[in-house]
């Protein structure tokens, strides 16, 4: 690996302090090098705040160090005022000689203008370095500004003879497949992504809070498919621990009594409910969601090909008899048991 990569490397470890609290920005990260020795790290704060170069300038003690020194970012700095200035202004501010980028930002407000910005202004600019581990870092970001829609991550568990649930139950909760590591490792993700969706099914047979109870993190935002309206605000999903959004029938004269937020899409179309259940998680600024409903709604998804990642558990527990889980194809990336279940994760191919 060379001196580069090493440090690009470090940049993308650093940045991922800021997963699940800089959305609707890319958590990037950065970090300043002086005679191949660390000065300064950096990555992007909470959403409205400093970016990663920024941090990281300031991170530097000596700042007369920097008009001799590397920094190093994972993504293109920013040329635009947004909530903040430009970050390439403030690099050339510092007389920074040499910046050394791992992807291009491809979002139509910088898109080369950091690059070039810092070219004109002297700088010798490195682009390219890591590029792949940087974009699969970036991927929520990419996603959502190339193909407009929110970076989807499936998640189920299964029995060990593959059901999804049981046919019947005798209490308005959850059966549990998985063990409590597991549990505990989906709250966190539940953490890191800015919003979680279900079906009606699942709100009327489990009654979740689909909260991170289980981890320190933020709640995200809930997502609730309904489309005949049957559920009322008693339910779990609409308390207050965090924001909910619910999907009615455009085709309905809608009647809910509940006091939460409503976007309708039209159900009488068998061929783009995920579709269009992505353009309005697009229009809410979601930029990832993890799909935990049923059967029924991951198949959706699975049917449009409107997915990235499925993460699937595998419990050692047996029903015999219940609802199948979906049936899906896809490239297998990761594996690992935790204690008695399986985790495998796959993305699509």
């Amino acid at each position: 690996m060379s001196t580069h990569e090493t440090y690009i490397k470090r940049c993308i470890q650093i940045a991922k302090n800021g997963l699940g609290h800089t959305r609707p920005n890319p958590m990037v990260g950065s970090v300043i090098v002086h005679n191949n020795r660390i000065i300064g790290e950096g990555y992007t704060s909470k959403y409205g705040g400093s970016h990663a170069e920024v941090n990281a300038i300031n991170s530097v003690k000596n700042k007369s160090l920097l008009q001799d020194a590397t920094l190093y970012v994972t993504l293109e700095p920013c040329s635009h005022f947004g909530k903040t200035p430009p970050c390439s202004d403030l690099i050339i501010k510092h007389n920074i000689p040499q910046v050394v980028i791992g992807c291009v930002d491809d979002h139509e407000q910088v898109a080369g203008k950091g690059i070039k910005k810092l070219k004109d202004a002297g700088c010798t600019v490195i682009v390219g370095v890591l590029e792949d581990a940087c974009k699969r870092h970036h991927k929520r970001f990419f996603m959502f500004h190339n193909n407009k829609r929110p970076y989807i991550i499936l998640k189920w568990a299964e029995t060990a003879d593959g059901f999804i649930a049981p046919l019947s139950k005798n209490e308005q909760k959850p059966v549990w497949i998985t063990n409590a590591y597991s549990r505990q490792l989906a709250h966190k993700w539940r953490a890191e992504e800015q919003a979680i969706l279900v079906g009606t099914h699942t709100v009327l047979q489990d009654n979740p809070s689909l909260t991170t109870r289980d981890w320190a993190g933020n709640n995200p935002i809930r997502v609730v498919m309904d489309k005949d309206e049957k559920l009322i605000k008693d339910f779990a999903v609409f308390n207050t621990q965090s924001e909910t959004l619910t999907l009615v029938n455009s085709q309905n004269n809608t009647k809910t009594k509940n006091a939460h937020s409503l976007k309708s899409i039209n159900w009488n179309t068998t061929s783009s409910i995920a579709k269009q259940i992505c353009d309005v998680l697009f229009q809410k600024n979601i930029t990832s969601v993890i799909i935990e409903g049923g059967t029924k709604t991951l198949q959706t998804f699975i049917d449009e090909n409107l997915w990235d990642e499925a993460r699937v558990f595998t419990g050692a527990t047996t029903f015999k008899e219940g609802i199948k889980s979906p049936s899906f194809s896809g490239e297998l990336c990761f594996q690992q048991m935790l204690i008695t279940d399986i985790l495998k994760i796959y993305k699509n191919d």
